[in-house]
């Protein structure tokens, strides 16, 4: 026989379980005033430039109930319903049109939107809107959704032949593309190539992108939105074949690949692997440029922030580098590694050793960063080394200066350069900057104009790196 105290201990736990099960299942009061406003973390969700075909990155919003009661909300809905180029999800749930919605006082949803835009013809970019509505009690609110969409070219995968292409529609690069040997790509000022990801320009014959200052070529990830602007790793990068030469990039601007420009060996003095001018690479996972054996010549070029290496010539090879800045602040990983770094062998598969001499001329050049040396070499003493830096700004200690105390003529190794924003990839010169007309004029005078455009030659002697202040920076 069960007792009374503990019959009426049981029956008291089942009242208080009741009870809780009865006010956690009471709902609140829904407000019924009119009129019953929501409020919106934003009144316009923005979409940067979306190729079509691709969708967008993920925008969100917030979606609150400024009063103690309870809302319901009849319906949520893209004004476009199904047509609607954008697509939503409601607090986990995707589609066009939700209903009989109760958000609790004070409480609040997460609303996700995404767009794809489908091909049009035409070179511009088009403008795409729609709207998400939001009812309560008859009263009628929305938010605004805006987007640019922008047509492009599809290579998917393709061998090119020699041609040359303008500006217009941007092409969008999917697997890989083949520039064929014995051929040559053209690019006029302003085209503009976005990979998708893990794609990359292969180069067996010749690649020739000649843009200008304010029209540069471009090659980036596909990715345009301003979270990936300076994400690197997003495409696979340019890769110079062995067999390749003749390749120039003039004034063009290479972004946020696993590296910017591979140059395997190849070349001469005639007809180098790589000319590479007015240039700017930057935000890569690896290197900036990593030379195997090849002939480079560069100048006004600016390699900067990249995981590993901003210039990596390895497996020997003849660089000269004029008036060039190389500066590695990135910030998106822990970097053991200098900006530059100069070999003249490398190991084998087999573990052998393999002697590559090195000639290396910079002139009138920044290398600097966020570590105590930015500037690595790995020298066998029976292959050639025959490395300079002149009229220099190089980030080395005094011990590293000691060692090679032939190979710096009339540097400066023992102060910062002075740039004006380097953490926000600003390497205008400080005008207290100690690289101000401390260059050589004899090399300012071959190539009298910077990165910009501006002179070099109208003031007393031209500054170091590449971009040469003036009284307006």
């Amino acid at each position: 026989m069960v007792s009374f105290d503990r019959s009426y201990k049981i029956i008291y736990i089942v009242l208080i379980i009741s009870g809780v099960i009865f006010i956690s299942c009471k709902k609140d009061p829904v407000y019924e005033g009119l009129p019953a406003k929501l409020v919106f973390s934003a009144d316009t969700v923005l979409f940067d430039t979306i190729f079509t075909g691709i969708g967008s990155a993920t925008r969100y919003f917030k979606v609150f109930n400024p009063y103690d009661k309870s809302l319901e909300i009849s319906n949520i809905s893209l004004s476009g319903s199904a047509g609607s180029p954008f697509r939503i999800n409601v607090d986990g749930i995707s589609g066009h049109l939700f209903n009989d919605i109760i958000l609790s006082g004070g409480d609040s949803i997460y609303i996700f939107v995404e767009a794809t835009i489908d091909p049009v013809e035409g070179n511009l970019p088009m403008i795409v809107e729609d709207s998400i509505v939001f009812d309560v009690n008859s009263n009628i609110q929305d938010v605004k959704l805006l987007a640019w969409g922008q047509d492009v070219n599809i290579i998917r995968g393709d061998t090119l032949t020699s041609q040359t292409l303008s500006a217009g529609k941007p092409y969008l690069v999917y697997d890989c593309i083949l520039v064929d040997s014995g051929h040559v790509l053209n690019l006029e000022p302003g085209v503009r190539f976005h990979f998708h990801s893990n794609s990359r320009i292969y180069v067996a014959g010749s690649i020739v992108a000649e843009g200008t200052y304010d029209d540069p070529v471009i090659f980036e990830g596909a990715r345009t939105e301003k979270e990936y602007r300076n994400i690197p790793g997003q495409w696979e990068g340019i890769w110079l074949m062995a067999g390749s030469s003749g390749n120039r990039f003039v004034n063009a601007r290479i972004r946020n690949a696993v590296n910017g420009i591979v140059a395997d060996k190849i070349g001469s003095h005639d007809s180098p692997t790589l000319y590479l001018a007015n240039t700017r690479i930057e935000n890569m996972t690896y290197a900036g440029l990593l030379a195997r054996g090849a002939v480079i010549h560069s100048y006004n070029t600016i390699i900067a922030d990249c995981g590993y290496y901003a210039a990596a010539l390895t497996m020997g090879g003849d660089y000269t580098f004029y008036h060039c800045t190389f500066a590695n602040y990135r910030s998106f990983s822990t970097r053991r590694t200098p900006a530059v770094i100069i070999e003249n062998y490398y190991k084998d598969i087999s573990d052998n050793i393999q002697l590559r001499p090195v000639s290396a001329v910079f002139g009138n050049t920044i290398v600097y960063g966020s570590l105590n040396r930015e500037l690595g070499f790995s020298v066998h003493d029976d292959a050639g080394f025959d490395v300079v830096f002149s009229h220099s700004l190089v980030g080395i200690p005094e011990s590293f200066l000691a060692a090679y105390p032939q190979i710096f003529d009339n540097c400066i190794t023992d102060t910062i350069p002075g740039f004006v924003d380097p953490y926000a990839s600003d390497f205008r010169l400080n005008e207290d900057s100690p690289a101000v007309d401390t260059g050589d004029p004899s090399i300012g005078n071959l190539y009298p104009l910077d990165f910009e455009g501006k002179s070099r030659t109208s003031d007393d002697a031209p500054d170091m790196g590449a971009i040469e202040r003036d009284d307006g920076d």
